[in-house]
């Protein structure tokens, strides 16, 4: 992609326990419930293991006998959950073994493999519409919908987008790259099917960077308004920029009293209670509707840990965090989320690994955000050598030496440190480099603020994702 650069008149180139729980209710947990938990404290606490039950990689096509007799959604249905892993991991055997001969994002799309399966287990597309954003988090989703036999293709002239495409695939329920679009295409949808006397199910799996954007929020804000039923899953795999920048480490586990309290949350009883509670609070009016609400929301701020509350106040019903990798708990809770009638919009707060289970994209996945053609056995990536530096890096080198002698320059990325070549810049001047995310718009803008002060911003953006910001730059 070409780096688009632009300037301002400056210079701007751009426990919950059982005595909570009695003191509220009167009553000690339910002993249903005290089961779950004795019986997930049998799991360990940390995330499960990275690695395969072999741990190894090969340059030829690996076997997988499971995987081979799936050749769409429907076949899948009558799956165990120990047959749903198996089928997991030859997946994701698979997406290493294509991408390791075309190229391609493979992080993202190893991070969101459990997840993918377990969405197309329980819904069923394409009558029930999923929506993917970042669109490339989606070669699992291509290999389960027909489009196995075309992976060699990927990226290439005449055969597989790297993203989701609706001319593709009729699975493909919206066309999207990048990003920060699935939350809007999906209330449209969920808000078409209602006008139309439909049922299916409409599902936005937003993340890797997709969240940062406005636009996401913008949807958020409608959709809790318009309320109509929607499931948004925001794969939370740490990646608030693109992995072209500096990671802040690992993501923390997710604990075995999370998990079976994420049952609870997610069960219809609990749900549909809650509900009936709200409509009686609300007919009594008053101090009554209010204190009912206060104690909702410190009961679940308890239950969900920080950050629900945020979600709540758009008017979304938070469920969260699950592990995305732990598919008994995928399954337990979409399909009771499905089951669920007029629930308006639900955000499931779903916690992923990138790179997961191939150690080399786990352990540098900014290298393994976007790869070219690789060995799977050894993670050697197999770039051409070029007899000149780089145009990105001849920029980046003369943006530091103006900088040198300029205390007024200061750089800006939407998420694309490494693309840019601004991380060098970053290195240099780490007080003077900003990664805003996902949100090109609100670079340009801050840029001009910035000028505004008499500050010389540099904002680098790859011109292809300059269309989101057309209006700030003109």
């Amino acid at each position: 992609m070409a780096l688009c650069t632009f300037s301002f008149p400056s210079q701007l180139a751009l426990g919950w326990r059982d005595s909570y729980y009695k003191a509220t209710w009167g009553t000690e947990l339910p002993c249903p419930l005290q089961q779950n938990l004795i019986q997930v404290k049998k799991r360990s606490l940390a995330v499960w293991a990275s690695l395969s039950e072999k741990g190894e990689y090969h340059s030829q096509r690996p076997p997988t006998p499971l995987l081979d007799t799936i050749n769409y959604p429907i076949h899948m249905k009558n799956l165990s959950v120990k047959e749903l892993q198996q089928l997991a991991d030859e997946l994701r055997s698979d997406v290493i073994f294509n991408v390791s001969k075309t190229g391609g994002h493979l992080g993202s799309s190893l991070g969101v493999v459990e997840l993918t399966v377990a969405l197309h287990y329980v819904f069923n597309t394409p009558k029930d519409k999923i929506l993917w954003d970042v669109g490339h988090q989606t070669y699992p989703h291509k290999i389960l919908t027909g489009r196995r036999d075309k992976m060699m293709t990927l990226r290439q002239t005449n055969g597989l987008a790297g993203f989701t495409k609706r001319s593709e695939s009729e699975h493909d329920s919206f066309g999207a790259g990048h990003s920060s679009t699935s939350i809007s295409a999906a209330l449209g949808m969920a808000v078409g099917r209602d006008l139309k006397g439909r049922k299916n199910n409409v599902v936005a799996v937003i993340g890797d960077g997709a969240m940062t954007a406005g636009q996401a929020y913008e949807a958020m804000n409608n959709a809790g308004y318009l309320d109509s039923d929607m499931i948004v899953i925001l794969n939370d795999n740490k990646q608030v920029s693109l992995p072209t920048a500096n990671l802040d480490g690992p993501i923390p586990p997710v604990g075995a009293l999370s998990s079976a309290l994420n049952r609870l949350q997610s069960s219809r009883p609990l749900r549909e209670l809650r509900e009936v509670a709200k409509g009686v609070t609300k007919q009594l009016g008053g101090s009554v509707h209010e204190l009912a609400a206060k104690v909702d929301e410190y009961t679940r701020g308890m239950i969900s840990g920080s950050g629900s509350s945020l979600f709540e106040e758009l008017g979304l019903y938070y469920i969260g965090p699950v592990d995305g990798h732990n598919l008994d708990d995928l399954v337990a809770i979409l399909n009771e989320v499905k089951s669920t009638h007029t629930t308006g919009p639900v955000l499931i707060h779903v916690v992923t690994e990138k790179g997961r289970g191939y150690p080399y994209a786990e352990n540098a996945a900014d290298k393994y955000h976007g790869v070219t053609k690789f060995d799977p056995a050894t993670g050697k990536q197999f770039k051409a050598s070029a007899a000149t530096q780089s145009y990105t890096t001849y920029f980046a080198e003369a943006l530091i030496a103006e900088a040198e002698v300029d205390k007024d320059i200061v750089a800006i990325h939407a998420a694309m440190g490494g693309g840019t070549g601004l991380n060098l810049f970053l290195r240099r001047f780490p007080t003077r480099c900003f990664d805003v995310g996902i949100a090109e718009q609100h670079a340009v803008t801050f840029a001009a603020g910035l000028a505004c002060e008499g500050v010389k911003p540099f904002c680098a953006i790859y011109s292809s994702f300059l269309q989101r910001a057309y209006d700030q730059a003109s």
